[in-house]
């Protein structure tokens, strides 16, 4: 038996005891209790709403939130956190909640294994989150007062498989982010400004897409992890592998480039905050990316891809 979308908030809880027969969604289910699930949207407790979020603020310096990852889904909540930082100019304080088991089919693969995030993760994460201006801590979560519960996403009662991943945190609280307009602010590297960057996941791939056209261009870059860097040069003989000590760096790269090419992967989560000229190879079973706003594209169909790219790599 599976769920139907329908009345979706009702059968969890009419089935919450029943958890055996919905697998696919246990970790999310026990993540949650049946009291959490019903006071959500009516808790006095809960800031999901902007009117709520203001109230709160106007008595309170510095709101408190909590994520789990994975990283880009992190980087796509700061949209919303920022949209909160501009309607209150209260400090905001990210606390990362390490080690939550990640499920996925057993014919993908991710670099941090069985969890969606760790300490060094945290440690990369911090120098980007902390460099924009609306946040004022970034670190592992460690019994804090939590004041928004940004994993609440994960309750199912949101689809997290189509859509935008970026809207996510604002269902939960009400806020629109404005996702047409930039989000991160680095200082752009110019060394790379003549340079096609490029990260494909093992994750999220579109199988028809053949990317060894890039061997004609003369300034490629990869800026993934190892195995997918070996897997891409493969295709493209000629490509570099950048390697960055903390994803401040990595996003300073992005900034920089004249084009970033990407699968639905953290770094096109950067590439979409920075609104960069930026290409997204969409994963047709989940397209739950939308590219939003100035120099966005996206592409299906091979012919499109290497169209787009002559365009934007002139």
């Amino acid at each position: 038996m599976t769920f139907k979308k329908k009345n979706l908030l009702g059968k969890l809880l009419l089935k919450y005891s029943d958890r055996d027969k919905y697998k696919e969604y246990k970790w999310e289910i026990t993540n949650y209790n049946k009291e959490e699930f019903q006071n959500y949207f009516t808790g006095k407790q809960r800031l999901n709403t902007v009117e709520k979020i203001k109230a709160f603020c106007t008595s309170n310096s510095e709101l408190n939130v909590h994520h789990s990852g994975n990283a880009g889904d992190i980087i796509y909540a700061l949209a919303t956190l920022k949209e909160i930082h501009g309607l209150t100019g209260v400090k905001i304080n990210l606390y990362l909640k390490l080690s939550k088991p990640r499920n996925m089919p057993k014919h993908m693969t991710h670099p941090l294994g069985s969890v969606m995030l760790n300490q060094k993760m945290v440690d990369m994460l911090a120098p980007l989150v902390l460099s924009q201006n609306y946040i004022d801590k970034c670190e592992a979560y460690d019994g804090q007062q939590i004041h928004i519960d940004l994993d609440f996403f994960r309750s199912k009662l949101i689809p997290i498989d189509h859509g935008n991943i970026a809207r996510w945190c604002g269902y939960l609280t009400g806020v629109t982010p404005q996702l047409w307009k930039s989000w991160l602010t680095v200082n752009a590297d110019k060394a790379y400004a003549n340079t096609i960057a490029i990260a494909r996941s093992e994750r999220y791939r579109n199988t028809a897409i053949d990317y060894s056209f890039l061997q004609k261009y003369n300034e490629v870059v990869f800026v993934g992890v190892a195995s997918e860097y070996e897997d891409m040069r493969q295709s493209i003989p000629n490509l570099k592998w950048v390697q960055v000590d903390d994803f401040l760096k990595l996003a300073q790269i992005i900034a920089g480039c004249k084009v970033f090419i990407g699968n639905q992967s953290f770094p096109f989560a950067i590439a979409e905050g920075l609104k960069v000229p930026r290409i997204l190879e969409l994963y047709y079973q989940i397209a739950n990316v939308i590219p939003e706003g100035e120099n966005a594209h996206d592409f299906f169909f091979q012919e499109h891809l290497e169209s787009l790219v002559k365009q934007l790599a002139v």
